[in-house]
């Protein structure tokens, strides 16, 4: 099994090819913006090889706006997302999407709700959903056992930015629970919203941590942002600490 992260894109949020003998997966489809674009990335990696469905981390329309077209340029292959989130890609919700923030219309998305805990065979290995509530109610994480890898869209935005809980559907007390969820899996490799795979267990841990003392001392505080970090921009879904965190991972262009 091979699995191909395809880089960011401006606001998109990574998307992640998932190749088996029986089968194939994409986890995220980034924004409609480049929706096209990401087509022909997956057609050149595929080849002859038809995708079998998308798999969609959470509804902001970073993960989940190109997933309408890439899905009717695929023979219609089915998305999934959290049962949560079923509703708002299914009438085009751009606000608790966040495409309103991104000046832009959320598309008509069917799509087949999950729950957690189903498993996606692909012949010479498998992925797992496992639910990551708290930037949204409907966050999920995508496991690869036999890689010990995980995809975990926004609820890691990077290794240096902690995700955003007040946006729609968000709680602060649910993203702690995740991390801590995710930290007892004790991962290889960590795929986040943006940039590079984290690697590494000792690696993956210590971002971990950061990240889980981050929230814990935001809780303390009521739900308050340290005073000197600045506003996140409308786009933003994630905070952008100062001083910076460390940041090991970076994107080669």
């Amino acid at each position: 099994m091979r699995i191909v992260r395809l880089p960011a894109i401006h606001h998109d949020c990574n998307a992640v090819l998932v190749i088996g003998n029986l089968g194939n997966i994409l986890i995220d489809c980034g924004t409609s913006w480049y929706q096209s674009l990401q087509v022909e990335r997956i057609k050149g990696i595929l080849g002859e090889k038809k995708l079998d469905r998308i798999l969609l981390t959470s509804r902001r329309y970073p993960c989940s706006g190109g997933a309408a077209h890439i899905s009717a340029e695929f023979d219609n292959c089915p998305v999934h997302i959290h049962s949560n989130g079923h509703t708002a890609l299914i009438s085009g919700d751009f606000f608790t999407t966040w495409a309103n923030r991104y000046d832009s219309d959320m598309p008509l998305t069917d799509n087949q709700p999950i729950d957690g805990n189903e498993i996606y065979p692909l012949g010479n290995g498998q992925i797992s959903a496992i639910p990551l509530p708290g930037h949204c109610s409907d966050g999920m994480g995508y496991y690869s056992p036999g890689k010990n890898l995980m995809v975990v869209g926004p609820i890691i935005p990077r290794a240096d930015r902690p995700t955003r809980w007040d946006l729609p559907t968000g709680s602060i007390t649910d993203i702690v629970k995740s991390l801590m969820r995710i930290r007892k899996l004790d991962l290889d490799t960590l795929i986040p919203f943006q940039g590079p795979a984290i690697k590494g267990k000792k690696h993956i841990s210590e971002v971990l941590v950061n990240h889980i003392d981050f929230f814990n001392n935001c809780i303390d505080f009521e739900g308050v942002v340290p005073k000197s970090w600045l506003r996140p921009a409308q786009t933003a879904i994630w905070y952008t600490p100062n001083p910076p965190w460390p940041l090991e991972e970076r994107e080669k262009i």
